[in-house]
């Protein structure tokens, strides 16, 4: 289904013309409503005469989420507190948390990317959508939601948690496309194995998952647990919550409303734009956002672009599925560790579960990491000879890939902690 076809569709030239009016558009915008980025403006020497077309985005300076902090919890507002009719928070592990806040127009937008979501992986009208996104501040379960009244299909408001209720409402109501993380999705299936239920019997279709890092190993995992098409999608609070970009049944990457959300690759370290097909961290302008738009906004995921047109017919760029986070990326003996690389690897071995954890220590100066990973019943009653061979099988296999000596360490059926939001998959005790 197509939610927006002349968007979607739109030739490069006229996409073109279309982010550079939107762009002159933002710069004053904000010079005239933010003093933040009067500042910041003004700091780097710009004026809005110097913002012409869209390719004179690379003259103004990035945003950070430091900036969103240190400005808590409303001196990024562009609009004054009545007009906002929505307001959303991270968690935020450390200091403050970042705000994010929303106009009508922009709760508007909210609903119109997201519809264009749920499109995009193939939903309609037709379908029940069963959102076990955490609702309340988290901007997963209300971007959903949205989405969903928008493009006028019905919707369950389960929230996360529950499973058993979960799964009664998905066999009793027929729920068609399921809106999790992808490691609540795989859970769920477990669960539902345990209560003697086939979770490949249910009428789910379409599973729209995502707010954390996964792989296409784990997508096979998950297709193969539920017998419907997993597509990734993606989005961060800060930009509009769930909505930014999702992947098309195609499978080739991440389809981003760069009419509104306008992507760009860079080197995280220098900050220069990288070659089409070339890892580096993606930013974001957002380019009709008013309660707080952000300018060249540094999101710290990993990821390339493609910009040829997709074989599904739409013109928009893709971003592939996100590799690691430059935050978050784990440096071992000076070597640079993503999770996504270990799972990828795990989930090609016969006998490994996708459930894992990553203990990173310091021993005598020197950086260790053991990887904890669950295994079928059938192979831990299994004897020892065979459970070490396992092990050094796992152990081989992601040395080859990390040119990093690991240990393996395996673990019984439910032994690693399950999570219905985002599964944690790092103990770094070097930070303790």
């Amino acid at each position: 289904m197509i939610w927006n076809e002349q968007i979607e569709y739109l030739p490069p030239e006229k996409m073109e013309r279309l982010q550079s009016e939107r762009l002159r558009k933002l710069v004053k915008y904000v010079l005239n409503n933010s003093i933040f980025y009067r500042n910041l403006f003004k700091e780097a020497g710009i004026s809005a005469r110097d913002i012409k077309h869209i390719s004179d985005l690379k003259k103004l300076p990035f945003t950070r989420k430091a900036d969103l902090r240190d400005n808590y919890p409303f001196q990024m507002f562009c609009v004054p507190l009545r007009e906002v009719v929505e307001i959303h928070a991270s968690s935020g592990t450390t200091g403050n948390p970042t705000v994010v806040a929303y106009t009508k127009n922009d709760i508007k937008l909210w609903s119109e990317v997201m519809a264009r979501t749920l499109a995009i992986a193939g939903a309609t009208p037709d379908d029940i959508v069963q959102n076990a996104y955490g609702y309340g501040l988290f901007t997963g379960g209300l971007g959903v939601h949205y989405g969903a009244l928008e493009l006028g299909a019905s919707v369950i408001p389960m929230s996360s948690g529950g499973t058993k209720r979960q799964l009664k409402i998905m066999r009793d109501f027929k729920s068609t496309v399921l809106t999790c993380t992808p490691s609540y999705a795989l859970f769920m299936a477990e669960e539902a194995r345990e209560m003697d239920i086939n979770p490949r019997e249910s009428s789910l279709r379409i599973g729209v998952l995502g707010a954390e890092p996964w792989s296409d190993g784990l997508r096979r995992e998950i297709e193969a647990a539920w017998g419907m098409t997993a597509l990734d999608v993606y989005g961060l609070s800060e930009i509009i919550g769930p909505g930014v970009a999702q992947e098309c049944p195609e499978k080739t990457g991440l389809h981003i409303y760069s009419d509104v959300f306008f992507p760009e690759v860079i080197d995280p370290e220098t900050g220069e734009p990288v070659e089409e097909g070339e890892d580096g961290e993606l930013v974001i302008t957002t380019l009709t956002k008013e309660a707080i738009p952000l300018i060249r906004y540094r999101i710290g995921d990993i990821v390339n672009i493609n910009y040829e047109r997709c074989s599904c017919g739409r013109t928009l760029p893709r971003i592939s599925k996100i590799k690691g986070r430059t935050d978050d990326m784990l440096i071992i003996r000076g070597i640079n560790v993503f999770p996504s690389q270990i799972e990828s690897v795990l989930l090609e071995v016969e006998g490994a579960q996708p459930h894992y954890l990553l203990v990173v220590d310091r021993v005598k100066g020197l950086d260790t990491l053991e990887i904890q990973v669950e295994v079928g019943e059938e192979v831990f009653s299994d004897e020892i000879r065979k459970l070490q061979q396992l092990s050094e099988k796992i152990k081989k296999e992601i040395e080859s890939v990390l040119a990093l000596s690991v240990e393996v360490k395996l673990v019984e059926p439910k032994t690693i902690e399950r999570s219905m939001g985002k599964a944690k998959r790092v103990i770094d005790k070097r930070k303790k």
